[in-house]
């Protein structure tokens, strides 16, 4: 340490240190080095601190005056050693710190992956690319609760990591690119998004019902108990991919329930297999005041069904008419809801609830959820189809629909808090 003359002024006298301790987490490590910075009247510049599998990782930037920084030292050296923790001193320039400063104001991304698990690979190709696009890491954060050794014994085990990155990419679209490329190969799910104030302010999600909240086409349902399941699906699966415009798909689908007792839908809806993670993902959801919403090019029927058994706030979907002897009649009531009535429909909910479109999320597995996907400020594809998830940006394919609030930042320590009565 510069011990200066004392006529120097306290400018030039400052002195700026970064301390870092490891070692054995315990309680009153923090308190006590910071007691001993706060006797000697050091400024905190920055502290960061985190805790893996007992073992801490503290690290304090603080400036104080050159005349005491030596005593300040010695007594860190002594505490350290009676906590049998380690220490390393290291004095910033001036320089140095007023380029760290200027870093504030670059853009920030919070880059997110999960999965059943989280290797070694998948971290090390995340940040290749990365660090290829001339980003910083400012902070890694593990989102869900420890992992098992063994995530196959447990089927639903999911792993998140959150990583906060500051700068401007070189080419986003080709980080995405890479990103969601990547996450396909090594079979992990990622997220990119600007770290801006609606991050974390997200107040309405949308969802589509069919393949996304249950397991299931509706209509293949109620195709099957027609009699007309094979040609059904047909029409469906190529509707889904793109090739043929929904509405007409959507016509020819109904015309060929026509007969069909309306009784049977009762007892599909009773059937229905939901989406893995659903129950979790709204108790957290309704928890957070969050509003929610079905837009559905499905069924108003089994929309209502999801709505009082999982409390969604509005549901949006298409009516089947029925004629006076109890069956559908192969015609429908209304306009339909196809991929640009979703994105309306979106934008008026927005304004209904008095938010921003930025602070809307949007969830869909076909090409008819893109529209509504492009116009959310975070749109995802759950289990999508290839052309959907390359135009979304955001994908979960590899656990269940609770992923979602992981890309919303959300910890495993707040979901799995229960709700108090």
């Amino acid at each position: 340490m510069t011990h200066n003359d004392s006529t120097q002024t306290p400018e030039a006298r400052m002195e700026l240190i970064l301390i870092n301790i490891s070692g054995p987490d315990r309680a009153g490590v923090t308190t006590q080095l910071t007691d001993i910075l706060a006797r000697h009247d050091a400024a905190i510049l920055d502290i960061g601190q985190a805790d893996i599998h007992h073992n801490l990782a503290l690290g304090i930037l603080f400036k104080t005056d050159s005349r005491r920084s030596g005593d300040i030292l010695k007594e860190l050296l002594f505490k350290t050693a009676s906590l049998k923790v380690q220490v390393q001193f290291n004095i910033i320039s001036r320089e140095d710190y007023d380029r760290w400063v200027g870093m504030q104001g670059r853009n920030r991304h919070i880059i997110t992956i999960l999965g059943r698990e989280i290797t070694a690979r998948q971290i090390a190709e995340t940040t290749r690319i990365i660090t290829e696009q001339n980003l910083n890491i400012d902070s890694i954060t593990r989102l869900t609760g420890r992992m098992p050794l063994d995530a196959r014994q447990q089927p639903a085990a999911k792993a998140c990591i959150e990583f906060s990155v500051r700068g401007t990419p070189r080419d986003s679209v080709k980080m995405k690119q890479e990103l969601l490329a990547i996450a396909a190969e090594l079979n992990f799910d990622i997220s990119v998004q600007e770290d801006t104030i609606y991050r974390r302010c997200r107040r309405l999600i949308c969802f589509d019902m069919d393949s996304t909240l249950i397991r299931t086409e509706v209509i293949d349902e109620l195709a099957d108990r027609a009699g007309v399941g094979p040609q059904v699906r047909a029409i469906t699966e190529s509707a889904m991919r793109g090739e043929i415009d929904f509405k007409e798909s959507f016509k020819r689908r109904v015309a060929l329930l026509k007969g069909l007792d309306v009784a049977v839908m009762k007892d599909i809806a009773e059937h229905l297999p939901f989406t893995e993670g659903l129950e979790r993902m709204m108790q957290v959801l309704k928890r957070s005041g969050y509003k929610t919403a079905i837009l559905s090019g499905g069924f108003t029927f089994f929309g209502n069904y999801l709505k009082h058994r999982f409390g969604f706030d509005y549901v949006y979907a298409n009516d089947l008419e029925v004629g006076p002897d109890g069956r559908l009649t192969g015609r429908f009531t209304g306009d339909i809801v196809d991929g640009v009535r979703k994105r309306d429909l979106l934008r008026l909910l927005a304004q209904v609830e008095g938010i921003d479109i930025a602070q809307t999320i949007a969830v869909g597995d076909g090409a008819n959820d893109l529209p509504m996907i492009a116009e959310a400020g975070l749109g995802i594809a759950f289990h999508a189809k290839p052309k959907v998830k390359a135009e979304a940006g955001q994908s979960i394919s590899t656990i269940g629909i609770d992923g979602v609030l992981y890309f919303l930042g959300f910890k495993d320590s707040y979901i799995n808090t229960p709700s108090k009565a």
